[in-house]
């Protein structure tokens, strides 16, 4: 029989709680609308709501106990705080894990290649990797990530977030990675940064929390190169770069575009050379293939495998996710999030399917004063990707409206009901259809109206 994931007796121990009565959880949640049977539900108190007010909804949801603050006749275990009690019980996950365990942040590229990585090494130790679920990146996804990690996980692959300096330090310090990985520097919450220089070093801090003989892993073809590997010197045992230009450990000899959409690259890693084929298409899916196989040879993994699993990996959601709409239209989405390097990233990826190209493009957040300068700069990348017809959503793309008025076809809408009733009336046999913007702009709902699953 397998080992329950916690018992009453072990979340007390971890979380310095009193414990009701026995129960065994074989999982954890803070969502209540995502409580399975037998799952520990973490009753978490903030601004806006209370987890205790869910508490008998996450019991006949089946849980099998809740971490909480108040009392309740459920079982449960008591605390002072649930928010530190969820530190705690990811903390425990951690220290009772005996396994390697990877970091991976970045300001584009991080969900797609934790995914990514996930595959390649479970095609090597299949059902033994744990790795963070969605984007739960931050100081509350990554202490529930830990503690969702079974007991006996070999290879533990953890995404960190952030948009303030100091919290991947923090972060970092309770993942503990032996190896971390920096995808990609670029504009991303630049409203609480001076430049990009100090993303970089916000990024940096996750090589703090290195185990002793870690391994760092960055960019080669980053101009922040030479910064990050500075960051990482006083706590890795041995810095690994990757990229597409001679000079790096792990680098592509060549990448060539298929008729699938895909690219077959062959990668140099170290002395050994790899050949594979990469099912997700565009430059920017080659360099997240190479920060993979990178951390797969430090995690002494299978590389022909990891090849294999980069060969059959599917689009996710919201992150190049395809599939072609009624009236055979293809939709290529990329609704959960954006940034400029992003932007410019699948542009160039719509740039190279057949067809008529359209573009439902939503606004960029936290820019701050370089916003208006950022959506008009796209304006280039919108039309090397020879948009016909491009629909903007939101009031920050006013600054592109203009650029690309009198060039290409523009309208430019308020919100996704407006945007999906534009695409809808403008897409016909044949075209390709780009969906992209901040995740608070909604656009998964244009993706849903065109016929996706997201």
């Amino acid at each position: 029989m397998t080992a329950p994931l916690w018992t009453a007796a072990e979340i007390a121990a971890a979380t310095a709680g009193t414990a009701a009565t026995d129960f065994a959880a074989t999982g954890v949640a803070f969502d209540s609308r995502e409580v399975g049977p037998s799952d520990l539900f973490v009753a978490l108190t903030g601004e806006s709501t209370d987890g205790h007010r869910f508490l008998p909804q996450a019991f006949v949801q089946g849980a099998a106990g809740a971490i909480v603050s108040d009392a309740t006749d459920h079982p449960h275990v008591r605390v002072a705080d649930t928010f530190a009690a969820l530190n705690d019980l990811g903390r425990a996950a951690r220290a009772r894990m005996a396994g390697t365990v990877i970091g991976v942040t970045g300001s584009v590229g991080k969900t797609s290649a934790k995914e990514a990585l996930f595959a390649a090494l479970d095609r090597s130790l299949p059902g033994a990797v744990h790795r963070s679920v969605k984007s739960y990146n931050n100081h509350t996804g990554v202490p529930l990530s830990l503690a969702r990690m079974p007991r006996d996980t070999r290879i533990g692959v953890f995404e960190m977030g952030m948009n303030h300096a100091g919290e991947l330090a923090e972060l970092t310090k309770l993942v503990r990675p032996h190896i971390a990985i920096v995808t990609a520097i670029a504009p991303a919450h630049t409203a609480f940064f001076p430049d990009e220089s100090a993303i970089a070093d916000a990024k940096g801090e996750i090589f703090r929390g290195l185990e002793p003989g870690g391994v760092a892993i960055v960019p080669y073809d980053s101009p922040h190169r030479d910064r990050l590997m500075a960051a990482a010197a006083p706590y890795a045992a041995r810095t690994v770069t990757f990229g597409l230009t001679k000079g790096a450990d792990v680098r592509a000899i060549e990448a060539m575009r298929l008729p699938t959409g895909g690219s077959f690259v062959t990668a140099q890693i170290g002395e050994r050379e790899l050949s594979f084929t990469l099912s997700q298409p565009g430059m920017h899916w080659v360099s997240n293939a190479l920060a993979v196989l990178a951390a797969v040879d430090a995690a002494g993994a299978d590389l022909a495998r990891a090849g294999l699993a980069l060969a059959e990996m599917g689009g996710l959601a919201g992150r190049g996710a395809r599939f072609v709409a009624p009236g055979d239209v293809l939709v290529i989405d990329e609704s959960y999030n954006a940034n400029p390097a992003s932007m410019r990233a699948t542009l160039a990826v719509l740039a190279e399917e057949p067809g008529r190209h359209l573009a439902v493009l939503g606004e960029m957040r936290e820019l701050g004063d370089a916003s208006d300068a950022y959506h008009a700069d796209l304006a280039g990348p919108v039309l090397a990707a020879r948009v016909e017809a491009a629909v903007l959503v939101g009031e920050a793309m006013a600054p592109l409206a203009k650029a690309l008025e009198g060039r290409t076809q523009v309208m430019h809408v308020a919100d996704a009901a407006a945007a999906l009733g534009r695409v809808k009336a403008l897409a016909s046999a044949g075209d390709a259809v780009l969906v992209k913007g901040s995740n608070g702009v909604g656009l998964s709902r244009v993706v849903a109206g065109l016929g996706g699953g997201t």
